[in-house]
Order: C-alpha cells, then sequence, then structure tokens
C-alpha cells in the first residue's frame, strides 16, 4: 500500500476538506493516508486515516510559524511517503526541501491568499497591497518547485496554471446527502441562517441589520466571531434581538438549523479574494434544499440565476438583503422551488463526488494507483 502525507499546521485536524474529503477519500480507494497536524491531542485512527500530532500549537501566529513548520518536516520524513500534500502558506518552504529531496509535492491552495491578504485585519491597511504582491511573487517561486496545485476554485487553479507544473481543480462541494432535508421534516421556520466564520468581510453587520426590517424574522448564526471588538459592535445593533448565535456547532446541528431555516445568507462584501471564490456554504444551502440569498457578484450571479435556486443582492445594503428574504418568506411555492432546483443542481454539478475524481486522477497521475505507487 502506498502511503501519502497530508499536512497542516493552521486547520483542525477534523478539517471538512482537508480530513473528510480528501484524506478519508484517498485512503477509501486504496492509499494509506496519513495526516499529520499540530493541536496537543494526541495520534488517533479515524476512517483508515493514522493523525500524527507534532504538539500543541504555540501561541502567538508568529511563534506557530516559526516552530511547527520543522516539526512537521521531521515528522513526514519519519514517514518516508510517497507523496506529501501540503494545505498552509506556512508549510511551503517545508514543500521544497521535500521536493529537493526527490519526492512529489502537491500544494493545496485553498485560497486566492494575495487577494485575501488585502483583507487581513491584523495587517496595518497601509501595508496590505505591498505584502500581498510579495507573498504572490514569494508563493509563485514557491510552487514552480512543487509537482502540482490541487486547487479550490476554478479561479485558482487557473492562477497557479500560469507558473506550476501542473494545476488542477479539485472543487470544494458538499457531501450530496449530508444536509439533505429529511423525508417528512417539519414546516420552514420564519427563520434564515448563517454558518461560517463570523466577520466584518462576510457581510455580518449588514445581514444583523436586514433581519431588523423584516417583521417577525429571525436570524441563526452558527460560528465564532473574528474579534471581540466585532462581537460588541453586532451586539449593539437593534437587530441583535432577533438573533439566535449558536457558536461553533457540529455537523449535525448545522444540518437541524438549516432544516428548520427558510433561506440561507451567503452575502459577503465584494472584497478582492471573494469575487471569484465559490463559497462552500452556498452549496452547502442548496445541498439542503435551501433558497440562497447571495451576493450579487458575476460568478454567483452565474450560479444562482442559472439553477433559479436563491435572490442576488447587494451584500452592502441591508434594505435589498432585507427585501429580498422577505420576498422568499411571502411566496412559500416559489421558495420551495429554490429548493428543489438548488438541491438538484448539487447532485448533478456542485457535489463532492465530482471533484474526487479530479483528486484521485492526480494522484494517479503522479504516483499511480495505489498498487502501483506501492512498489516506488
Amino acid at each position: 500500500m502506498s502511503r501519502v502525507v497530508h499536512v497542516t499546521t493552521v486547520h483542525p485536524r477534523d478539517d471538512i476538506r482537508i480530513f473528510r474529503k480528501e484524506c478519508v477519500s484517498l485512503a477509501r480507494a486504496g492509499y494509506e493516508v496519513v495526516q499529520v497536524v499540530g493541536d496537543g491531542q494526541g495520534a488517533a485512527v479515524v476512517d483508515g486515516v493514522r493523525t500524527v500530532d507534532i504538539g500543541a500549537r504555540p501561541a502567538g501566529r508568529l511563534a506557530r510559524m516559526r516552530r511547527q513548520p520543522a516539526a512537521a518536516l521531521a515528522a513526514v520524513r519519519r514517514e518516508r511517503p510517497a507523496l506529501v500534500h501540503l494545505h498552509d502558506p506556512e508549510l511551503l518552504p517545508l514543500g521544497v526541501a521535500l521536493a529537493r529531496e526527490g519526492l512529489p509535492v502537491v500544494y493545496d491552495a485553498h485560497e486566492d491568499v494575495p487577494r485575501q491578504i488585502l483583507t487581513k485585519q491584523w495587517i496595518p491597511a497601509a501595508l496590505r497591497p505591498g505584502v500581498s504582491r510579495a507573498f504572490e511573487v514569494y508563493e509563485n517561486r514557491q510552487v514552480r518547485q512543487l509537482a502540482a496545485v490541487s486547487a479550490a476554485t476554478p479561479h485558482i487553479a487557473e492562477r497557479f496554471a500560469q507558473v506550476a507544473r501542473l494545476a488542477v481543480n479539485v472543487g470544494n462541494y458538499p457531501f450530496e446527502d449530508e444536509l439533505a432535508p429529511a423525508a417528512g421534516a417539519r414546516p420552514r421556520e420564519r427563520m434564515v441562517c448563517y454558518v461560517g466564520g463570523l466577520m466584518r468581510t462576510r457581510g455580518l453587520l449588514q445581514m444583523v441589520r436586514a433581519v431588523a426590517l423584516v417583521p417577525g424574522l429571525r436570524l441563526v448564526l452558527c460560528g465564532r466571531f473574528e474579534d471581540a471588538a466585532l462581537e460588541a459592535a453586532v451586539r449593539a445593533e437593534p437587530g441583535w434581538g432577533r438573533v439566535q448565535w449558536l457558536g461553533q456547532v457540529g455537523r449535525e446541528q448545522v444540518r437541524e438549523v438549516m432544516a428548520c431555516a427558510s433561506a440561507g445568507l451567503v452575502t459577503l462584501l465584494p472584497m478582492p479574494s471573494y469575487l471569484d471564490a465559490l463559497p462552500i456554504k452556498m452549496f452547502e444551502y442548496m445541498s439542503a434544499g435551501l433558497p440562497v440569498v447571495a451576493s450579487d457578484f458575476p460568478l454567483w450571479r452565474g450560479i444562482v440565476q442559472r439553477h433559479r435556486c436563491g435572490v442576488v443582492v447587494d451584500p452592502a445594503d441591508p434594505a435589498a438583503i432585507a427585501a429580498a428574504i422577505g420576498s422568499i418568506l411571502d411566496d412559500p411555492a416559489r421558495a420551495q422551488a429554490m429548493g428543489e432546483a438548488g438541491r438538484a443542481a448539487v447532485l448533478t454539478a456542485y457535489r463532492w463526488p465530482v471533484a474526487e475524481r479530479e483528486l484521485l486522477a492526480l494522484y494517479d497521475r503522479l504516483i499511480g494507483p495505489p498498487s502501483t505507487a506501492a512498489a516506488r
């Protein structure tokens, strides 16, 4: 059996893309899969994937970036893998070192990081453009030395196709049945939901302001606040009295929330890193049979309008968000048709098995199928 190692020092060990989709899919295909993490929770074997823990993350971003990649490199070398798959930009030097030793290394580009840097609150605003440009030059230089890039969206794959030896799109699509509405589910409530990080750039303030404009509406939020200042600002909004904040919740509770909601909100603000993104939450809402209220970005508009699965709005305008929600609540038959159309679209085009085929084809190309790669 061929051994492949996935490495992250940033994401949790049960990360949906890394563990539940990629690692588990590869294990089921016959690869021996090891996941190297740094969280202090110890070693484990779950769903055929063996997790190696290099120890708890040091306090602070810079301390983590200085210490954990070296520990991860040592852990990878002990495993003697046929291929290494990296999930964090801070691990790029590790990838280059392993590539120089003759190992095929895949860089999994979850985000368009240079564009994402332009919205990072912890970087002073005046410095962000320069940091973004410098990081893009650095990232491109490092990636040129690796075997391939596995990108989460077509846009990211196209960007890396200009510099990488090989770039493929392994879309971050949902499992088709995980959030599916149960047979005989109870009627939808006068409630909308948002599942994800609670951030300024994801339109949290605008969502809370919108809910105050729709009589009798509740907003259920599932996720963590990006900082205490945002939480204080949101709690001071008049609409906060209509909000039920559940914090970070498990997948079963996410399913329960979506089963009760009348629509799912994905009204991210028009930041450079979002305009060409494909938000997993939009597809998860669709998989749950929920109409979506989405930002009116060209890419997103095309998906929503093509599949007739929701309404697109100006995400910076609470009144527009409120009007879209109201139009869904006031026409249950139309809302049901939108939800059914969205779920049908997921079943045909936006589900994990579609992306899984690309992942397995990439591994086959780099090291062969499990039986062949085991002999390397």
